[in-house]
């Protein structure tokens, strides 16, 4: 038996931003491996669509709208599974949209939505979810979705970039408190590569600076061309959450080669390191 058939088996899982892309295709995995699955997304027909595709698999999943940006609608959300279904084995905060642009040329309103939507929807499904967990006494599983993005620099997605950085930092410091309490809840980062999404697609960027459609473009089509199938890469993430590792990564050799990099402009304490394509897809 696989090790997170064993560990995941007949437990519940909230999946936030599970409507499409990586939260889909672990909500997707969840349901696979026998969970009940709590599919959320702002969207509620996208949830309804990743909850049609587990149900037309046998198995068990329910769609419920929230917006991550608003602390109290994830209070709601914990309020609301733990009545229907108990204690949470599997929780997993995931949404995220990808901002393209300089940065003094994008809105307040988007810097403030991928803030609060990155961040804050990850810092407070925590908050929401912890305590009850807890009080439940039972094991559990936390994943907050960083990225290979938290090791280093991109000009022209400063704004996801920040966000990134700042959930790689949450979770390593959220691991430390659940070891120095000795609580039985696991927390991880995970961390994607190169994941075929629809997180680049053009609609993504309604309300991002013109300048931007190119960049995402370049993005989108690198992700096409030379992307993990994001069921794969969600299949990986759960084995290795199973098997309580802080890591999940789709891509460690991706990985390693850009933590390798940000090791070096510490250690060196030289200016920030030009990605290789950063010229060739840059804002200008």
């Amino acid at each position: 038996m696989a090790q997170d058939l064993e560990v995941f088996a007949g437990g519940v899982a909230v999946v936030t931003g599970a409507g499409s892309g990586i939260g889909a295709g672990l909500a997707r995995r969840a349901g696979a491996l026998g969970m009940t699955v709590v599919v959320t997304d702002v969207n509620l027909a996208t949830a309804e669509a990743t909850v049609a595709a587990i149900t037309a698999a046998g198995g068990r999943a329910e769609a419920v709208r929230i917006d991550v940006s608003h602390p109290d609608e994830l209070d709601r959300l914990a309020d609301l599974v733990f009545a229907r279904h108990g204690a949470v084995r599997l929780l997993i905060n995931n949404a995220g949209i990808e901002t393209v642009g300089n940065a003094w040329e994008i809105s307040a309103a988007r810097w403030e939505a991928t803030l609060n939507i990155n961040i804050h929807g990850v810092i407070h499904g925590v908050r929401a979810f912890v305590p009850r967990i807890i009080a439940s006494g039972q094991e559990a599983w936390i994943g907050n979705l960083s990225s290979v993005g938290a090791f280093g620099q991109m000009p022209g997605q400063s704004a996801y970039t920040v966000t990134k950085h700042a959930v790689q930092a949450f979770s390593e410091c959220l691991y430390l408190e659940m070891e120095l309490k000795g609580l039985p809840i696991h927390v991880s980062a995970i961390v994607p590569g190169m994941v075929r999404t629809n997180i680049f697609s053009p609609e993504m960027g309604a309300d991002e600076p013109a300048n931007a459609q190119g960049h995402r473009g370049a993005m989108a089509a690198m992700m096409r061309d030379h992307g993990m199938d994001v069921d794969e890469a969600c299949r990986r993430f759960l084995e290795e959450m199973a098997e309580n590792r802080f890591w999940a990564m789709s891509h460690p050799d991706m990985s390693a080669d850009i933590i390798g990099g940000r090791v070096r402009f510490l250690s060196e304490q030289c200016p920030p390191i030009m990605p290789d394509l950063a010229r060739e897809i840059a804002v200008t």
